[in-house]
């Protein structure tokens, strides 16, 4: 079981990917972040530092100057895209189906994630769609449970 898609190299809210698991039907999709938060307010140590007890510090040793710089430039890169709206943090949603029936439409999920980050091939959106896969099977085959469940054998509702 197992994606045999994957998402695109520049994403876009709404995207999916699907796969049949175990008779289900999986779809992945990238679901905007409703926090707007820049990436310097959610990540700690964003902003290179020369300080040793500094989040972001970049570590001793020959040539910190020019690490610092390089990692400088990278962080300001990755906020000027951002503040242009070039990338964005999501969420990959799986939802599970049967027989074209939405059994559970919020099955598995994980949140703030980069999606078209720079010099990213977005290969990540794939493998957590594909590490979240067996969270949404146990959700499905949990509803599938309890839409059998409120039925007899005959077919009445119990």
């Amino acid at each position: 079981m197992t994606f045999t898609e994957r998402f695109d190299t520049f994403v876009c809210e709404g995207d999916s990917i699907t796969c049949e698991a175990q008779g289900f039907e999986i779809i992945a999709r990238i679901v905007r972040d409703d926090s707007g938060d820049a990436p310097d307010q959610r990540q700690d140590g964003f902003w290179p530092s020369l300080y040793k007890d500094a989040p972001g510090f970049i570590g001793p040793g020959p040539y910190h100057g020019q690490r610092f710089a390089k990692a400088q430039a990278k962080a300001e890169a990755v906020m000027a895209a951002w503040r242009k709206d070039e990338w964005f943090y999501c969420g990959i949603v799986l939802s599970v189906a049967l027989e074209g029936v939405t059994l559970d439409a919020h099955a598995a999920s994980l949140w703030g994630i980069e999606a078209n980050y720079p010099d990213s091939d977005n290969a990540y959106l794939t493998e957590v769609a594909q590490e979240l896969l067996p969270e949404a099977l146990d959700a499905g085959f949990a509803a599938a449970r309890r839409l059998c469940a409120a039925f007899d054998p005959s077919g009445a509702r119990a």
